[in-house]
């Protein structure tokens, strides 16, 4: 383990665009390496995204996020031109409202001949800050996050202004359709001669699984050697130290009504409809004739997404009572990471609810280990997370997303659950011990201080 920095303090900058208290799916990670580096001694600033983006833009946060990060940690929230969100032309700019097609041909030639993404703003006025800070007190070393992959594109440029090494992490893939398995953009597109730009220039790149890098590292080949794999995990702060068998498993249960809990984002890349048929088959079954499926979390990342999400469930399978998305099925609403230790030690079975396949890991899966609960996998066969619910001793897989195979897995994961105790528990335990976050972080730790190279002079 990477024991903490003493002397002057190593300086970091941390593009991370998607930081507390925004909500996006994606956010726990750069919060957790924020707040592990601080632990260990490390001087971070983290550039996020303005605060009006968030509120107004998209709509899309979690206040009781922004109480979790280390108060050693700097936050700078660069601006960011929102022309694209932009709706109502009383927000529009003086220029745009004068020459709105000639405004939107600047736009669209940025696109084509400066950074490909709509957030290139943040990017430009991220490096501009940088810079001003840099020169005032050095930075060290650069880790930017994506997406957006502007932030690639700012620690680039930051590097060849500066010479200060970066490293990249891909929380998610910039050419790669993570759930098509297919290539995002036409051969001609700019987002490639990026791509290949920041990665051979990056001191490192990190990808979440193996079957990422292995996608990278075919298309990228002078830049393979310096790419790892840094998996996801879980947060021992919003967790308990132990885990304790479910409320099935306890006195006073009541035969025949599992509760079943899904935890995160409904998504539409999720398979929602062979989940509420087989919840629906499970019902059928006398050991689970009144189990219930509870929903934490938001339904969408943005704040116009609910109503078609929860219309694929009523459509499924119409609700029977008001208040539910199908029958037994309810929405319980968002909960915050702080709270996330009473949902899990109130649930009996959990429900890996998950869109995509060999490309996608979901953060949730490792929180899901920790809670030490039987787990019901709902997604097609091949996804990342199955290597590592492999050993598990606590998971039940259908092999798919026929309906009837659920509804065997959901029938089987209650019955164990209501004869847990406390020993197996703890070996459910004790696999996702391998996946808490500080663990997982460790290899990217161990990078950083290597490009630091030593302890900087004091001062």
């Amino acid at each position: 383990m990477t024991a903490p920095i003493t002397g002057r303090r190593p300086r970091l900058l941390y593009l991370a665009f998607y930081f507390p208290p925004s909500r996006a799916s994606g956010v726990y990670r750069p919060r957790a390496t924020a707040n592990r580096l601080a632990e260990l001694g490390w001087d971070v600033t983290v550039f996020a995204a303005p605060l009006p983006f968030l509120y107004e833009t998209i709509g899309s946060v979690d206040d009781e996020l922004l109480g979790t990060i280390d108060p050693r940690v700097t936050l700078v929230r660069p601006d960011l031109n929102r022309y694209l969100w932009q709706s109502d032309v009383r927000d529009y700019s003086r220029f745009r409202g004068a020459f709105p097609h000639l405004a939107e041909a600047v736009y669209e030639w940025g696109q084509q001949h400066v950074f490909p993404e709509r957030y290139a703003s943040w990017a430009r006025a991220s490096v501009r800050r940088a810079l001003r800070m840099h020169a005032r007190r050095r930075f060290d070393a650069v880790l930017a996050t994506g997406n957006p992959f502007a932030s690639f594109g700012a620690a680039w440029a930051f590097h060849k202004l500066t010479r200060t090494p970066y490293v990249i992490d891909y929380r998610d893939s910039w050419t790669l359709d993570q759930f098509t398995e297919k290539p995002r953009f036409d051969d001609d597109h700019p987002a490639w001669r990026w791509e290949r730009r920041v990665l051979e220039s990056a001191a490192s790149s990190l990808f979440v699984n193996d079957a990422q890098l292995s996608w990278h590292a075919e298309r990228y080949p002078r830049a393979a050697d310096r790419m790892m794999t840094v998996l996801n995990g879980w947060d021992a702060d919003t967790l308990p130290a132990t885990a304790e068998p479910p409320p099935a498993a306890r006195a006073g249960a009541s035969e025949g009504a599992p509760r079943f809990a899904f935890v995160g984002t409904v998504t539409a890349e999720q398979p929602i409809e062979p989940l509420v048929e087989g919840f629906a088959r499970a019902r059928e079954h006398p050991g689970t004739a009144r189990a219930v499926l509870d929903f934490y979390g938001y339904f969408g990342f943005f704040k116009d997404a609910g109503d078609r999400l929860r219309g694929r469930f009523a459509a499924a399978a119409e609700p029977e009572e008001d208040g539910e998305l199908a029958p037994g099925v309810r929405h319980r609403g968002p909960v915050p990471k702080t709270a996330l230790a009473d949902v899990y030690r109130d649930a009996d079975v959990l429900v890996f609810l998950n869109g995509g396949g060999r490309y996608v890991t979901s953060g949730k899966i490792f929180e899901y280990m920790a809670a030490g609960r039987p787990i019901v996998s709902v997604h097609t066969p091949g996804s990342a997370a199955e290597e590592l619910l492999r050993d598990y001793p606590l998971w039940f897989n259908p092999g798919g997303l026929d309906p009837a195979d659920i509804a065997a897995s959901m029938v089987a994961a209650a019955k164990a659950a209501a004869g847990l105790d406390d020993r197996q528990v703890a070996q459910a335990r004790a696999h996702a011990d391998r996946f808490e976050r500080t663990v997982a972080l460790e290899p990217l730790v161990r990078r950083l201080t290597e490009l630091v190279g030593r302890t900087p002079e004091a001062g």
